[in-house]
């Protein structure tokens, strides 16, 4: 079965996807439409599927699988698909595992890197705090995605973040060692705990109620409060300054943060988090977009289009 990533222009083919997104639109003739984001285990391409009839958009649901006959097409410098058909897919013939993206880190090397993480923090306070706060997330932790659409959006993706982060962080106290090294790491860990709450799981994640009403930066902060109470460490400044690091990792009001950075490894977080996001957000982008074209539009960078040179 043909991949996405292996999909070519002028290709015609008819296959099993899984639908990640599905938006509704109408023609200026008053024709309806839909905008779909289909998947498989390599990746997502955008569709459109004109002259859309009722039973079409009973049979796309996000979160479902259905067989499509479509051309790919050539728009904007990026592949598209021409849907021109769709019936339902029996989903007991198919492995669901061909379908869903998935870290490019095995669980079981994620695991072994957040021991050896978890392992290098020498202050027994944060020690203790990271271990409790991962026990309460659990196996999600490992398995759940870090945003929905934007940027570690696949199975597996908070872990990777996070470790990706703490990896960064490492690197940054050995260049400065002005900086608290047993702070930054345990922040990196933490940051994105409340998402395991935020998100409803790992394929086509949807965001739940209590991540819509909350966030999971207020998630993780109740989370935190609860921790040091019953490990009986309410108070110890350890705590306040995790609070802190979570509190402000976006780094500006309007991005959610109910505080702006006030310690220099709180600063430091945010800017990892943001280049951290931004890199495979743009790895996605640019592994999608052939050599001497540029990606589409990139919400989470600006809406700016990136180049990819010739070759690479």
């Amino acid at each position: 079965m043909k991949k996405i990533k292996d999909f070519a222009e002028k290709d015609r083919l008819e296959l099993p996807l899984l639908v990640k997104d599905c938006r509704n639109g109408t023609t200026n003739k008053g024709a309806p439409y839909l905008s779909v984001i289909l998947q498989d285990s390599s990746g997502t391409i955008d569709g459109k599927f004109w002259d859309v009839k009722p039973e079409d958009t009973e049979t796309i649901k996000v979160g479902r699988l259905a067989v499509f006959t479509f051309e790919v097409l050539l728009y904007n410098g990026n592949l598209q698909l021409r849907i021109n058909r769709v019936r339902p897919c029996d989903e007991s013939e198919v492995s669901l595992d061909e379908f869903v993206i998935s870290s490019g880190y095995s669980e079981d090397e994620r695991k072994k890197e957040l021991d050896r993480l978890i392992d290098s923090i020498k202050n027994p306070v944060y020690h203790q705090i990271v271990i409790a706060m991962l026990e309460k997330t659990g196996e999600r932790y490992m398995t759940y995605p870090a945003a929905s659409r934007i940027h570690h959006s696949y199975l597996g993706g908070l872990s990777e973040h996070s470790l990706s982060m703490a990896q960064l962080c490492e690197t940054i106290c050995e260049h400065y060692p002005q900086l608290d090294h047993d702070l930054l790491i345990s922040a990196a860990l933490l940051h994105d705990t409340g998402k395991t709450a935020e998100m409803s799981g790992p394929v086509t994640t949807e965001y739940t109620l209590e991540g819509k009403l909350e966030g999971h930066i207020s998630l993780a902060n109740g989370w935190l409060t609860e921790v040091v109470e019953r490990l009986g460490l309410a108070g110890c400044e350890e705590e306040i300054l995790l609070h802190h690091m979570i509190l402000s990792h976006h780094g500006h009001y309007e991005y959610g943060s109910p505080v702006l950075p006030m310690l220099q490894e709180a600063e430091v977080l945010c800017l990892i988090d943001n280049l951290d996001a931004r890199m495979n957000t743009l790895k996605t982008a640019l592994e999608a977009t052939k050599p001497g074209a540029f990606t589409s539009k990139l919400f989470a960078l600006d809406n700016r289009q990136f180049y990819r040179p010739k070759g690479k």
